[in-house]
């Protein structure tokens, strides 16, 4: 089996990116002759036209699909095979990737409804964990995310999450919505 064809079949089956130095003892080969290989293989993934790509992430390497396959991947994602994160969770996911560490009374307060059940799920998947506790009465938890986390994004740190004013309103757009919500506001 060629080399590159074997490190291949490996970054199918793993869980988890695999660091350098690990597909260099499996392969029984140089860190320097992998590296050749990773970027062999990305290439054979970009010159067929691959629905996969080879990426860096959480201190290893591992095949994502292609980004250019996310519309089928959304079709799939509805579909009764699939498994998906609920809204609540996914939003609560999101205040604790940005804000981490934090605290569930933070949480909820930014989202506005408890989260305690959304929190819970995603510590059983995996994608947060808590961090410690807090000094303050009541000893809090607070929570952050997991290398899992930063696998399933596709990350390989925190930094490269998109920046959240790409996805904030102008504030004018804001003021007309809060507008809306005073009291005495029609």
């Amino acid at each position: 089996m060629r080399e590159v064809a074997a490190l291949e079949a490996i970054l199918f089956v793993t869980e988890a990116p695999v660091p350098l130095g690990e597909l260099a003892e499996v392969l029984e080969l140089p860190k320097q002759r992998v590296e050749s290989l990773l970027d062999e293989l990305s290439k054979e993934l970009e010159d067929r036209d691959s629905g996969l790509v080879l990426r860096q992430a959480a201190g290893g390497w591992r095949l994502y699909s292609h980004p250019d396959a996310y519309p089928f991947l959304e079709r799939f994602s509805s579909s009764a095979t699939a498994r998906k994160l609920s809204p609540a969770a996914l939003e609560t996911l999101s205040v604790i990737a940005y804000r981490q560490p934090v605290a569930r009374s933070q949480i909820t307060e930014i989202r506005g409804v408890d989260s305690d059940s959304a929190v819970r799920t995603l510590e059983r998947l995996g994608l947060v964990a808590e961090k410690e506790r807090l000094t303050i009465p009541g000893n809090p938890a607070v929570y952050v995310t997991t290398d899992l986390f930063l696998e399933k994004m596709g990350l390989d740190s925190l930094a490269g999450l998109p920046p959240l004013a790409d996805h904030i309103p102008p504030a004018d757009t804001v003021d007309a919505l809060e507008e809306t919500l005073r009291p005495g506001t029609t």
